[in-house]
């Protein structure tokens, strides 16, 4: 296992990177193990870094949850579900990671090391969560904290003051074109009371799917309440999305 070598050979680099050193550099290398790579080491019997990362993300959330909590005591709740959404993104997590060179360290089966797999979102941002996992297990919470708060407050800042400035509709518009489909539109699709006081119904979609409705004095006060509904949405699908 000749990759193997090489990364125990190079990993401390990867540790002063990050300002912590494992203890037990096992859990460092499970947590940077893809299941693509443990694959085809079975006869090693290999962990991959899936429950790491599972347990990464409850740790992040907390993390963040936490900080923006105390930190942006002006934020509602539904304002601080949005920022915490935005951190724990895949694209926000990838960033990071790219940020650490965390991709020349991840342990990948020849497949995805071919395909590209090595600069890849999904897998980029699994490697974050379980590399901060790794550190709560090898450490403890307060050093999982550091780690989190020290990479990620310029995020978590530029979240709170500058996205949220954002009006919904916007928010929404950028949201569909990362997943890819540019194509979404807002209908009315009832109107109520007398011409000097109206209420305006509103659904926005994408092709033939609804992703939300509001409704308000006028259509662009319903445009943004069914924009923001959509965001909502969206933000309970955790970080397979970014708002």
């Amino acid at each position: 296992m000749k990759s193997v070598q090489i990364w125990k050979n190079t990993i401390k680099t990867l540790q002063d990177r990050i300002g912590y050193h494992f203890k037990d550099e096992s859990v460092l290398m499970e947590a940077l193990t893809h299941s693509s790579f443990a694959n085809e080491w079975k006869q090693k019997r290999l962990n991959n870094n899936e429950r790491l990362e599972f347990l990464g993300d409850s740790v992040l959330s907390l993390i963040i949850s936490q900080f923006i909590f105390k930190s942006y005591r002006n934020l509602p709740e539904g304002e601080l579900t949005k920022v915490r959404a935005t951190v724990v993104c895949e694209g926000a997590l990838a960033q990071k990671a790219r940020s650490l060179q965390l991709g020349e360290y991840i342990l990948l089966g020849k497949g995805e090391e071919s395909s590209g797999g090595r600069n890849r979102d999904s897998i980029l941002a699994d490697a974050m969560e379980a590399l901060i996992a790794a550190i709560y297990i090898d450490g403890n919470y307060e050093d999982a904290k550091e780690f989190v708060l020290t990479y990620f407050e310029d995020i978590i800042d530029l979240s709170a003051r500058g996205n949220l400035m954002k009006d919904y509709k916007t928010q929404l518009q950028e949201l569909i074109q990362s997943t890819g489909n540019e194509r979404m539109e807002y209908k009315v699709t009832k109107e109520e009371g007398p011409d000097h006081n109206k209420t305006f119904y509103v659904e926005v979609k994408t092709e033939d799917k609804v992703l939300g409705h509001g409704s308000g004095k006028n259509k662009k006060e319903a445009e943004q309440n069914a924009a923001k509904a959509a965001i909502e949405y969206f933000s309970q699908e955790g970080k397979s999305k970014c708002i």
